[in-house]
């Protein structure tokens, strides 16, 4: 096979042969049918073309038998151009799905072409065969070329990625993913073999085939270590399985690492996942790792003596014994991988110390164990395995079998031996047989990467190799599929990512705008849900979580999964209860279902901790170092689970140690993924074609499955998000610029110009193109639409170019035939002809002297040879002088054109900018109103906002007056207050002096009457004190009674509140109470629904569930359905558009062909013209006939459109009807449902809210209440206390000074009193502070809720999802339900022995289940039915907005057809006009010439016919001559006279020579006029027509360029009246805005009057509170009085002081009392002094309360100017934007003024054109009919003429200069008449410095200003003469050689003499007079001459 293959041409394995593909009769094959593809069984699609469509399903036919189908729409899916057959790359698949993809790949599979590029993606197909593509000249012919630059390969893919790592420094990385036997390995060999021949070392490059040399390198060359590592790992992981014969059963990630030079410098292996259980047990027909095979089969008898070796059937391990692979032999191969562990510098003792652990492991298996009799203990009755393995591995037998049989196990702190049980026993050897091969395989992998490591030459970067397995999807799937499924994942998330980046990247350097979409998000939830480590856990996290629970088992796990992750969108449940699986995952490439058995047990991966510790101290070094690690594997106690203490004990001791395999993997796969990201990554995708290993066999469905699974699919998903088809500008030029013939220009463009000018012209929809930098990218099936067009286009071409070769060569067969008949006509008439005369002998006689009559005219005919060169020597000099003038015309001509053309572009430009400027200004008007709207509406708040605070302001401002009046009563009443302490201690004084004068007399008397005044004196001082007391008391008593009643009727007012508060809140209790027992019962009656709902759940669990997904899928189709309704709408729109453009287009027709007719009857008149001109009618014809067949075929075909849209359209509103018929049926069911509920939850939370709120309230107020009370409490508790103080001051009082201190008491409360007052007021103001804080913040607020409900429009979009999340709420709702229905039905599983009537119960619940479940298979297969509905609808959505595309363009087409047809009309209809006229002019002319040929003619003839009666008399004179002579007897008589005659008849005879040659001259004269005239004719018709072609395509050209601008100006009108429209609509949306932003403004108005209503209120209140203050003030006005009739109390007082310092006796005791007196006043003025001092601070307080306020109202009026401030500001920014807004509106009024000025200018140009026409016609004209004569005539003339200008000229350059000379001396006289005015200044200012000369100044300002006027007089008279001089020019000369003219003058000038001014120094002599006049008549003279 291989030498065969060696032989075969390895190009035909890579290119594809593109004449297959470019086939044109399958191009046209495909055109012509409706090729799609319809799913197959066998082949998984077919191909079938359309033949009917009959609603939802569709007639088609088989492509390859023939065979007729129907199938349903949606499983139909679009074909490909055969452009794209057997394409390189599928990104480029203009219909990209997953038929196309198929079909691709199957085509280049069976033509021998394994590796296909789809975007990222390189997919290889395994061939199962070798194929010679892997050479060394492969490798060269890939070496260094891009991978455009060459079919796909893994080759191009290492290029791709060593070129990349070396130009961009990056690391590279290539992922090879597929199933077990797609090849992953063998690719992964041909990239190192690749990058191992390219990048290798200086010594590799002098030897490719280096031969290992024995100590040549220590470690061997690297390249070859690095090849030769593959096969020691191959033989250690790798095993024949069923779909493989060296299946990889490990992943691994190999690392080439490179220096800077790009040479290979070192590697490292990293494996992922060994299938260790492979080791100990294998399915039917599979093996176990190869090693074991080779070393039974190669080891020799040393070998196997030293390893105890058995044969294969003698090991349990090896389940299917010997199992050999075809075509290879074990013991070879273990030669291969013993010499290449030699190679990789392995030594002897490590190979045996492996081989010796490979022995071991197969004798683990042997050893057998078996259980005793009485009890479950495992005895091992043979130890001769145990033995053999314990010599292998070093350990002693006796502690092996203990440790196996009885470990110790530690319980506590103690350790106890446990008996093992059989299965345990066995367990136990099975997981030591794998942890010992697994350590020893990394160990190999290890040591590998050690010789591979070089640590001499440092890597400057790498390229990663990933070798892993891909997605795999079984019945049922184990840890390992999850582990292998979740890096596949993240495998595909990068890809994503990868791709987006790529793809941005892309598109940023093409410079194309797109939304970037971040696809590797989308796999985000799925990872998520497998390595989350909380909130909540994912698989992962919960299953390491179970882990350390010593009870936990896998049905734990899976309740746990389930609770934490049952409403993760990407999990779920199992759906029936026999399900097998535990829980599914829906991965991205489909929904695996996961089996959780032993999942635990994976995890942990448990091992005999005992044995574990003999290997660690094995006598074997290399077993102990295999097992060194033995600290971290997890111990029997921990799986036994034998109580939690000994758990915890362990855990505690191993803490940090012990590692699950769950955690190990995903730490090692997060580093492979961060390795990954921070690579480039390429993709490479192995895909299996059949499990038969059969080569060219390809099944689609196992194929399809790869590429979903592979992600192939899913990049084909992000591509088709983008713009998958690129093309490059050249290749879209050379493809489709014959879609747009006439849309390049000819000469040299640019590709994106030229790109975008066909873009242009194809008019494609801007969102299904991009236009880049270098290439034009599509969205996909718009090259197919093109790719169609084209087709059409090519064959309509070919169809007529078939069309004229098909006439062209019926004319000429037609012709030939004519022509043959003429000649067979001749033949015939000259055969009858020579029959006759044959035998005449006179043709004899003629045929004979025929030939010799020629000869004698050779001479003749040269002669005339000569002349006719001559003349057409002169002809040709002519036509080449006339060929030359009309070049340099017609060059004249062409650069007139181009100066209008550049004109023309010019204006167009600057229409284009004026138009961009007016776009621009509109959308900036646009913009300027909304922010005046804005500005308006924020000056109109502020403006409420500034009157509201105005209206503050001025309350504030009363209110401070107020305050200021009160302060001011205040003062009033203090300065009273002081006056009456100034009197008070003047008459303390007074009683001072009175007492001291008291004293002197007390002095006096004391001697006499000691005794009686000691006796009277304490009885008259009891009795005064008696007396006071019981006055005080009873005032006291008043008072207290008095404050009494008021406290007594404010308690009973306190008690009548109470009692009210207490019968409102008993009712309260009641309405709670009462609402508690509804609230019971309502719950009561809840319970009841509730098991009325678990009854009904048992028919409503499935349904329900079904039903939301239904509906929520239903509500998508409802939104699909809307959509296509809308675009329904919309077609049908363009229907009835398309309609009424046909009807008007056969409008056009009718009144085309009518025209059409009378063009026709105009052409059969005018049929007799020229043959030019029915040439051109009978191509004009031929024309029309083409165009009516063009708009036949054109109306057909789009009639034919028409139907099938309408058939479409009629179905899919059919299927979309009855979809919406059901989901509005089972929406309005579900919704009633759903109402039902929501009103019962609505009501219920109403009612408790209610409670709620009225218990809050209830609350409140009993809180209010006991406030209050214990205020009253405070309050006569504080009565008491001053009650007692009283008692004890009036105890201390006496008589005299009582009233004052009670007065002074009573003024302390007062100022009690205002300083409560004024805190009252204080409080007030701080309320009214707060009111007005609180309105402000509620203007604030009401301004803010404005911009809410602005909000709330968005808000409301919202709600939907809301509801949506609602239901989602009912659903988790539902699914508890349905959770707690579960739990019942296991409930009554458990009771169903007990219970006969439930096992009925049970029966019809699984009727009812498998009835449901029936359903769900059918709501299933409706889901699955709905799901390609959807598919369908889209594709179909896809599909009708490219054929709406399609119809538009179409209807574009035929609208331009038809304008080009208006055109054509037209331009035919004038250039019939325009021939009509040439022809009646060339008619004309033809006449006038035939008139002049006819005269001339006639003349001719006239003087032929005389010259012919000449010589017929002639002879008849020579006649008569002859006979004179034969007569010769009369000879004699009459010679005389015969002389006679014979003179005259010689002169006659030469007159008539004269007169023949005279005449023949005149001939030749006129013959040659006539053939010059002819010629100059035929020349100058020739030109004409010339000339009038060239105008006729200028004036098209000029035509069509105009109508273009016509069109685009009518498109941006279009457009701004759409721009118009939606600004209409966006004033109309702002108007209704305004309208609820008023709405909303009067609802805060309101608000606000509320607020002034609550304001107007409190302002009562203060009122209120004012009116008090008065009553306060007249209480204290009161005490005013008390204190006045008080004084006088005191006098009357002093009085009886006067008559008791009478008695003598008891002066001293009152002079005591006095002293006593005297001190209690001090300490009351003291106490006095701290009252004043007091109300001095509440003074003062007060003060800094007022300076507060003040401080405010500043603030306030700050804040106010601020306010104005900003009014201002926004006042100027309104005028700033009304004046831009003006000068915008000019500017835009300036636009449409150049717009008109344009158009102006347009037609201007237009005029000018017909005018440069009819100008250079009548050119023509007059050339044509102007005679040679006339122009020397008119060249004398112009001689003559020119000579008189030349002439007159001189005249008048001389009059021009005698002009300047006058106007210059007229200037002169000016400057003159300047200098008198400034004389006449001075001589005014002279005047008025002189006041006594007044009179004389006066009388010579009069003259001066006579001399002005003179001088004007004169200055005009010069003005006259100046212009007389120049109207006659000639008389001036006369008269200056008369001299009268100067006389003139002087006499002028002499006038000006007489002016003399005495004062002003304006003095002038005659003679400077006489010699200026003298001068300027001397100039007169001289400019006369």
């Amino acid at each position: 096979m291989s030498q065969r293959s060696g032989q075969e041409d390895p190009e035909r394995y890579l290119f594809v042969d593109r004449a297959v593909v470019y086939n044109p009769a399958s191009q046209a094959d495909w055109t012509a049918k409706r090729l799609v593809w319809i799913p197959s069984e066998r082949n998984g699609f077919e191909a079938a073309s359309i033949r009917e469509e009959r609603g939802d399903e569709v007639v088609v036919e088989l492509a390859e038998n023939g065979k007729k189908a129907v199938v349903n729409k949606d499983d139909i899916q679009k074909m490909n151009p055969p452009k794209f057959s057997k394409v390189e790359d599928m990104a480029e698949l203009t219909c990209l799905n997953e038929a196309s993809v198929l079909h691709n790949l199957k085509d280049r599979y069976y033509s021998g072409l394994i590796y296909t590029y789809s975007g990222l993606f390189c997919v290889v197909i395994n061939p199962y065969k070798n194929l010679p593509i892997y050479s060394e000249n492969i490798i060269e012919m890939y070496r260094g070329k891009k991978r455009h630059e060459m079919p796909p390969h893994i080759y191009a893919i290492s290029e791709s990625a060593y070129r990349c790592m070396l130009q961009d420094r990056e690391d590279q990385s290539i992922l090879c993913t597929g199933e077990s036997g797609a090849g992953k390995t063998e690719n992964t060999k041909k990239v190192i073999q690749y990058l191992a021949h390219v990048a290798s070392s200086h010594k590799g490059r002098k030897d490719h085939n280096p031969v290992l040399q024995s100590g040549a390198l220590f470690y061997g060359e690297l390249e070859r270590q690095l090849l030769q590592a593959n096969p020691i790992l191959e033989s250690f992981g790798n095993a024949k399985t069923v779909k493989n014969d060296n299946s990889s059963r490990f992943g691994k990630f190999i690392r080439i690492n490179f220096d800077v030079t790009g040479y290979i410098v070192g590697a490292n292996i990293e494996t992922y996942l060994l299938e260790k259980s492979r080791a100990i047990r294998q399915a039917k027909d599979e093996r176990t790792f190869h090693i074991f095979y080779q070393l039974l089969a190669g080891a020799g008898e040393h070998l196997k003596s030293d390893l105890l070796l058995e044969g294969f059937n003698n090991y349990r391990f090896l389940s299917n014994g010997n199992v050999t692979i075809p075509g290879q032999q074990d013991k070879d191969n273990f030669q291969e991988t013993m010499e290449a562990m030699h190679i990789m510098s392995f030594s002897h003792e490590e190979i045996l110390a492996m081989l010796k652990v490979v022995s071991a492991v197969l004798q683990f298996g042997n050893i057998i164990f078996k259980k005793e009799r009485n009890t479950d203990q495992a005895s091992m009755p043979d130890n001769t395995s145990a033995q053999k393995l314990c010599h292998l591995l070093g350990m002693n037998v006796m502690e092996f079998t203990r440790a196996i049989l009885s470990p110790r196990i530690k319980v506590g702190r103690d350790y106890v031996q446990k008996a093992q049980t059989k299965e345990q026993a066995d367990f136990a050897v099975e997981a030591l047989a794998k942890a010992t091969y697994e350590r020893l395989f990394r160990w190999l992998v290890h040591r590998i990467n050690k010789a591979l490591d070089r640590t001499k030459r440092q890597g400057a970067s790498f390229i990663g190799i990933l070798d892993i397995a891909g997605f795999e999807i079984f019945q049922l799937n184990s840890f390992e599929q999850m582990c292998i499924n979740y890096t596949n994942e993240k495998l595909q998330q990068l890809f994503n990512h990868t791709m987006f980046i790529l793809e941005q990247e892309e598109y940023q350097r093409e410079g194309i705008e797109w939304s970037f979409i971040d696809f590797g998000l989308d796999l985000q939830p799925c990872i998520d849900l497998i390595e989350r480590p909380a909130n909540p856990p994912g698989v992962l996290a919960l299953l390491d979580e179970e882990c350390w629970f010593p009870k936990a088992t896998d049905k734990t796990f899976v309740d746990k999964l389930t609770q934490e992750q049952g409403t993760h969108s990407k999990f779920q449940k199992p759906r029936q209860l026999k399900d097998k699986a535990d829980f599914c995952i829906m991965h991205y490439a489909g929904k695996v279902d996961y089996k959780a058995d032993e999942w635990l047990m994976k995890n942990m991966d448990p091992l005999n901790d005992n044995v574990a510790t003999l290997l660690h101290q094995s006598t074997d070094k290399f077993v102990g170092e295999l097992w060194k690690d033995v600290d971290r594997i997890v111990g029997l106690d921990q799986v036994a689970g034998m109580n939690e203490t000994a758990f915890g004990a362990t855990y505690k001791t191993k803490k940090g140690m012990f590692r699950t395999v769950g955690q190990l993997y995903k730490e090692s796969l997060t580093k492979l993924m961060a390795t990954l990201r921070n690579t480039n990554p390429n993709f490479v995708r192995c895909i299996i074609p059949n499990h038969e290993k059969r080569a060219g066999k390809l099944e689609p469905h196992l194929v399809l499955d790869q590429l979903r699974c592979n992600g192939v699919l899913e990049g084909i998903r992000i591509c088709r998000q983008g713009f998958p088809n690129r093309i490059v500008f050249q290749e879209f030029r050379q493809r489709y610029e014959i879609l747009t013939p006439n849309a390049i220009p000819k000469g040299f463009m640019d590709g994106k110009q030229a790109c975008e000018r066909m873009i242009k012209a194809l008019e494609l929809d801007p969102n299904l193109f991009r236009i880049g930098q270098s290439k034009i990218f599509f969205r996909t099936g718009v090259l197919a639409h093109l790719e169609e067009e084209r087709d059409l286009k090519i064959t309509d071409i070919i169809i007529y170019f078939q069309s004229v070769c098909r006439g062209y060569l019926a004319r000429k067969a037609f012709s030939k035939k004519q022509q043959q008949l003429s000649a067979l006509k001749v033949l015939q008439r000259n055969c009858a002809a020579y029959l006759k005369l044959r035998h005449w002998q006179w043709w004899r006689l003629f045929t004979k002297v025929k030939p010799l009559l020629q000869v004698t005219r050779q001479e003749e005919e040269m002669q005339a040879k000569d002349e006719e060169l001559v003349k057409v020597k002169e002809r040709q000099v002519k036509v080449e002088n006339e060929m030359v003038e009309m070049e340099r015309k017609h060059q004249q001509l062409l650069e007139e054109k181009n100066i209008l053309a550049e004109q023309l572009q010019a204006e167009t430009e600057l229409f284009a900018e004026t138009e961009e400027m007016r776009a621009r200004l509109a959308s900036r008007k646009q913009e300027l109103e909304e922010i005046l709207h804005d500005l308006e509406s924020r000056v109109e708040e502020e403006e409420e906002r500034n009157q509201s605070l105005q209206n503050e302001k001025k309350k504030m401002q009363s209110h401070i007056q107020d305050l200021e009046e009160q302060l001011d009563e205040e003062e009033a009443a203090r300065q009273k207050l002081q006056l009456d302490k100034v009197t008070a201690e003047a008459k303390i004084k007074k009683m001072e002096e009175d007492i001291l004068l008291l004293e002197d007399q007390n002095s006096k008397f004391l001697k006499e009457k000691k005794l009686l005044d000691d006796r009277i004196g304490e009885m008259t001082s009891q009795l005064t004190e008696e007396e006071e007391k019981a006055k005080n008391l009873g005032k006291i008593k008043n008072k207290q009674e008095m404050m009494m009643v008021d406290l007594e009727e404010r308690l009973k007012k306190e008690e009548k509140t109470r009692q009210e508060l207490e019968k409102a809140k008993r009712k309260l209790d009641a309405e709670t109470t009462d609402l508690q027992d509804q609230i019971a019962e309502l719950q009561a009656q809840i319970e009841e629904l509730k098991i009325q709902l678990a009854k009904k759940e048992e028919e409503l669990q499935a349904a329900l569930a079904r039903g939301d997904e239904e509906a929520a899928q239903k509500n998508n189709a409802l939104k699909q359905v809307r959509e296509l309704q809308a675009q329904l709408s919309e077609l049908q729109e363009d229907l009835e558009s398309e309609k009424i453009s046909r009807s008007k287009a056969e409008k056009l027709k009718r009144d085309l062909s009518e025209e059409l007719e009378a063009l026709k009857t105009e052409l059969e008149d005018t049929l007799d013209t020229t043959a030019a001109q029915q040439e051109l009618r009978t191509k004009r014809e031929h024309e029309v006939t083409e165009l009516k067949k063009a708009i036949d075929d054109e109306t057909k075909n789009h009639e034919a459109q028409i139907q099938d849209m309408r058939q479409r359209h009629a179905t899919a509103l059919e299927e979309l009807s009855e979809q919406l018929d059901q989901a509005k049926r089972f929406k309005s069911n579900l919704e009633k449902n759903k109402q039902s509920l929501e009103s019962d939850n609505k009501e219920l939370a109403s009612e408790v809210k209610s409670l709620l709120q009225a218990k809050t309230e209830s609350e409140h107020k009993r809180k209010k209440l006991e406030a209050q009370l214990q205020e009253f409490m405070s309050r006569t508790t504080e009565g008491e206390r001053a009650k007692g103080e009283l008692a004890e001051r009036s105890h201390k009082l006496q008589t005299e000074l009582d009233n004052v201190s009670t007065l002074l008491e009573e003024a302390e409360k007062k100022g009690i009193k205002l300083a409560k007052d004024s805190g009252s007021l204080e409080s007030q103001l701080q309320d009214t502070q707060e009111l007005l804080q609180e309105e402000t913040r509620q203007k604030l607020n009401l301004s803010s809720r404005i911009r809410q409900l602005e909000e709330e429009k968005n808000t409301l979009l919202e709600q939907q999802e809301e509801d949506e999340e609602a239901r989602r709420n009912l659903e988790k709702h539902l699914q508890t339900v349905q959770a707690q229905l579960f739990d019942t039905k296991k409930k009554l599983d458990e009771d169903v022995g007990a219970m006969e009537g439930l096992e009925e119960v049970k029966r019809k619940l699984q009727k009812d289940m498998e009835l449901s479940c029936q359903r769900l298979e059918e709501k299933a297969m409706a889901m699955d039915k709905m799901e390609k509905t959807k598919n369908r609808l889209q594709q179909e959505l896809d599909d009708l907005m490219v054929d709406l595309d399609h119809q538009r363009q179409i209807v574009s087409n035929l609208e331009k057809k038809q304008k080009k047809f208006d055109q054509m009309l037209a331009e035919e209809k004038t250039i019939s006009a325009r021939y009509a006229e040439e022809r009646d002019r060339a008619e004309a002319e033809a006449r006038e010439k035939e008139t002049k040929a006819l005269s001339m003619a006639r003349a001719l003839e006239e003087a032929l016919e005389a010259k012919e009666e000449l010589e017929r008399f002639n002879k008849q004179l020579r006649a008569e001559m002859e006979d004179l002579m034969s007569s010769k007897d009369d000879v004699g008589k009459n010679v005389h006279e015969l002389e006679k005659s014979k003179r005259t008849l010689e002169q006659q005879v030469e007159e008539m020579r004269t007169q023949l040659e005279e005449l023949e001259d005149e001939l030749q004269a006129t013959e040659d006029a006539k053939l010059r005239l002819e010629v100059n004719m035929q020349a100058m018709r020739a030109q004409f027509d010339r000339d009038l072609q060239a105008r006729d395509e200028q004036g098209e050209e000029k035509k069509r360029a105009l109508v273009k601008q016509v069109r685009e100006m009518e498109a941006e009108l279009e457009d701004e009246r759409k721009q118009k429209a939606l600004a209409v609509a966006a004033k109309k949306k702002l108007e209704m805005d305004l309208n609820e932003l008023e709405g909303q403004i009067e609802a805060a108005n309101k608000g606000r009057e509320e607020a002034i209503k609550q304001l107007r209120k409190l302002q009562a209140q203060t009122k209120d509170y004012q009116r008090e203050l008065e009553e306060a003030r007249a209480s204290r006005d009161e005490i005013f009085t008390q204190s006045k009739e008080n004084e006088k109390k005191l006098k009357s007082l002093e009085a009886e002081i006067l008559q008791l310092q009478e008695d003598h006796a008891a002066s001293e005791r009152a002079r005591r009392h006095a002293e006593q007196e005297r001190d209690e006043l001090a300490d009351e003025i003291a106490n006095s002094a701290s009252g004043k001092s007091s109300l001095l601070d509440e003074k003062r307080r007060l003060e800094a309360r007022i300076a507060q306020l003040e401080e405010e109202l500043e603030e306030e009026q700050g804040n106010m100017e601020l306010l104005n401030d900003r009014f201002r500001k926004t006042s100027m920014q309104v005028d700033t934007l009304n004046t831009e807004l003006a000068g915008e509106r000019s500017a835009a009024q300036k636009s449409e003024n150049a717009r008109q000025q344009q158009e102006r200018q347009n037609k201007e140009l237009r005029s000018k054109l017909a005018e440069l026409e009819g100008a250079v016609k009548s050119k023509f004209k007059a050339s044509i009919t102007a005679l040679e004569a006339k122009t020397l005539q008119l060249e004398e003339q112009l001689e003559q003429e020119a000579k008189e200008r030349a002439a007159a000229n001189k005249i008048v350059r001389r009059t021009e200069k005698k002009l300047k000379e006058v106007m210059m001396q007229v200037e002169d006289e000016r400057r003159h008449a300047d200098q008198f005015k400034e004389q006449m200044e001075k001589a005014n200012s002279r005047l008025k410095q002189l006041k006594r000369q007044l009179e004389e100044a006066e009388e010579e300002a009069t003259r001066a200003n006579a001399s002005r006027r003179k001088l004007q007089r004169e200055l005009d008279d010069a003005t006259e003469a100046s212009e007389g001089l120049t109207r006659e020019v000639n008389s001036l000369k006369n008269r200056l050689r008369r001299g009268g003219p100067v006389s003139g003058f002087s006499s002028s000038r002499s006038g000006r003499r007489n002016l003399n001014l005495d004062g002003a120094s304006v003095d002038m002599s005659d003679d400077d007079a006489d010699s200026r006049t003298g001068d300027f008549n001397e100039t007169q003279v001289s400019n006369a001459e």
